[in-house]
């Protein structure tokens, strides 16, 4: 059909879809179709808002024209916006050595951080205060990793110890925050307090007993209500050490409140939880639900997404849990897949030009054996380096086909020498 010239907010009742030129989008209007197929680009979602510059950006790399929905509510103008939605980018970032150098630099800065963190969870077990400056220490070095490239960090946080959960689990939504937060535009003293809230979110479970904290079966109504207890527990413990940021104690107890008002301890509703607290709650969830736990199997990092999709609006914020997909992408590193030839591999780096089209480690060959690992660029296949059939098929499951990432957690340096 003719192409329409649209200016933002018109709205045309006869035709339900518009034909657009990329130049011609504005923030605001939804895109409900490409002049590709949706797998070939970096979308997650099969249809959305365009919030930023930056979506348009990216779709000019990816189409010339798309199909936009021309129904009244598409254009919201900034103005109106509500006062829950996300500020303006305030910093851009980009990265600033290959991934490759950061896995390097940060194996020894996140072996040093899980040591440091358990260190921290059991003074507190055994009765003693935060160690805030510990604690800070920890959260800096992670934020000068994920600044300098965040890849390399949130590989590392998928190589778990199911008998570590609560300690690498406080680390892990430290590491998915800070990268979060870069995603939104948080500038460094921002990344550090975000960190903070993360690394420190869960502290009140030191003084839940482990027979509750590490039940593999149902919580009784009593045991569900000590559990819950942890985030008063978390809140008197951060009040109650010098020199602790006055966000984290707030969001060690808010962050299972939901933004309809369903949560606890208070049932606060969406304009009484802070962004912090919106943020971690969305983080907390999505790491707890791709880590095995004592009372529930992994789900694959897809899975976790659309769970994080399914409850937004409801449990989570909604545009952050958009911002959140749109951060962690369609294959994250650390994240196992299955290439259409069979062969497994595991994600080592994001491709931001063609995000299907990762850098991977190859664990597994065609016959689904263990082969010595080796890195391929799946980038190769958009020059014809490598045939389609290296396509990834499906992203699995923590321990599917006998890959487990903590049984590479040592090869760390293993890797650094297979990518020179």
């Amino acid at each position: 059909m003719k192409r329409e010239q649209v200016s933002p907010g018109h709205f045309d009742k006869e035709n339900k879809t518009l034909k657009l030129h990329v130049s011609e989008l504005k923030i605001g209007m939804f895109v409900s179709k490409l002049d590709r197929d949706w797998t070939e680009t970096p979308f997650l979602l099969q249809g959305f808002v365009i919030e930023h510059m930056d979506d348009i950006t990216v779709l000019d790399e990816y189409c010339k024209h798309v199909w936009i929905d021309a129904v009244e509510d598409v254009w919201i103008a900034p103005e109106k916006r509500s006062a829950g939605s996300l500020p303006e980018r305030k910093v851009s970032y980009i990265n600033k050595i290959p991934a490759q150098e950061e896995h390097r630099k940060a194996l020894g800065a996140y072996r040093q951080a899980r040591t440091i963190t358990k260190s921290l969870l059991d003074d507190i077990r055994l009765g003693g205060v935060i160690d805030t400056k510990k604690a800070k220490d920890t959260v800096n070095s992670c934020v000068s990793s994920v600044i300098r490239n965040p890849d390399a960090l949130v590989w590392m946080s998928k190589m778990r110890d199911k008998n570590e959960y609560t300690s690498e689990h406080c680390l892990n939504v430290c590491i998915l925050a800070i990268a979060f937060g870069r995603h939104l535009g948080m500038d460094e003293d921002a990344l550090q307090k975000l960190g903070l809230c993360g690394l420190l979110h869960d502290v009140g479970k030191m003084r839940v007993p482990d027979a509750v904290l590490n039940k593999p079966s149902a919580l009784t109504p009593k045991e569900s209500k000590m559990m819950r207890a942890h985030v008063v527990h978390g809140r008197n413990l951060l009040m109650s050490s010098p020199g602790a940021y006055h966000g984290v104690v707030d969001v060690a107890y808010s962050h299972h409140e939901h933004v309809d008002g369903g949560g606890y301890p208070r049932k606060l509703k969406a304009a009484a939880i802070s962004d912090f607290s919106r943020i971690i709650a969305i983080v907390d969830a999505f790491d707890a639900m791709t880590a095995e736990r004592c009372y529930a199997p992994s789900m694959s990092s897809t899975d976790a997404l659309k769970e994080i999709f399914k409850e937004k609006g409801k449990h989570f914020d909604d545009r952050l849990s958009q911002e959140f997909i749109k951060c962690i992408g369609l294959y994250p590193p650390g994240c196992i897949v299955e290439l259409m030839n069979g062969m497994v591999a595991i994600v080592l780096e994001v491709n931001h030009r063609f995000k299907h089209l990762p850098r991977v480690i190859v664990v597994q060959d065609k016959k689904g054996e263990f082969s010595r690992e080796h890195v391929i660029s799946l980038a190769d296949i958009e020059c014809e380096k490598l045939p389609k059939t290296y396509l990834i098929q499906r992203v699995l499951r923590d321990g599917e086909y006998g890959v487990h990432i903590k049984n590479y957690r040592e090869k760390g340096l293993i890797f650094g020498q297979a990518l020179r």
